[in-house]
């Protein structure tokens, strides 16, 4: 019994130090709202609660994600999805991992080095600015990015042009991220931009919604 007790104590302990390193990344996100994720408030994306709520694998599953896929990361960070996703594609396929952030890409080359990926490309970039090819990917992923993306718009038509017909944009958002998007919003930027959306899972804490491109665009 006493056993059982230390550890639920130090279960307890883990979760409030989680809390509470979010709460403090949070305070800082608020002081510069709307600009990525610093490198240096990446445990905002990779800790305990963003695993339970919105990990890689399930949302690999939500989008679909299958070997020999290209997927194209957009706003990578430091490479939770992007790895996760190599491995899902496998050799037959390519996950290219977007960011604007030249610490958040080294922080993935890092982890491709380590551990010996070779099928992911790195591109530094802002989403919206062009730089994706054309008709390439047949999956991509927005995960608690699209609320740092100052032209949205611009963003969703880039990638939209960079999916394959039938591709599917995977979007995912997490409270209490500050620049969490609602559905709401999330549903008319895709309409105005042409995506179709296929279905929203979950809605709080976090939901996923995917939005496909039509496979005559």
């Amino acid at each position: 019994m006493l056993a059982k007790n230390r550890l639920t104590i130090s279960g307890s302990g883990l979760v409030l130090a989680v809390l509470a390193a979010v709460g403090v990344g949070l305070w800082a996100r608020r002081r510069h709202p709307h600009l990525p994720c610093p490198s240096s408030l990446s445990f905002l994306l990779e800790n305990p609660f963003m695993n339970q709520v919105a990990g890689a694998q399930l949302l690999l599953d939500r989008a679909g994600v299958a070997p020999g896929m290209r997927v194209l990361d957009v706003g990578c960070g430091p490479g939770r999805i992007t790895l996760p996703a190599a491995q899902r594609v496998g050799p037959d396929g390519e996950v290219v991992a977007l960011d604007i952030q030249p610490a958040m890409l080294r922080r993935v080359q890092e982890k491709v080095t380590t551990q010996k990926v070779n099928n992911v490309r790195l591109l530094r970039a802002g989403a919206g600015e062009g730089k994706t090819e054309a008709v390439a990917f047949d999956r991509a992923f927005l995960v608690t990015v699209l609320g740092e993306i100052p032209d949205k718009p611009a963003a969703l038509r880039e990638i939209y042009r960079a999916l394959k017909p039938g591709g599917i944009l995977s979007i995912t958002e997490v409270f209490p991220d500050p620049d969490m998007q609602r559905p709401g919003v999330v549903r008319q930027l895709a309409q105005e931009t042409g995506f179709s959306v296929a279905e929203q899972i979950g809605s709080f804490p976090a939901f996923t919604m995917n939005l496909v491109k039509p496979t005559g665009a």
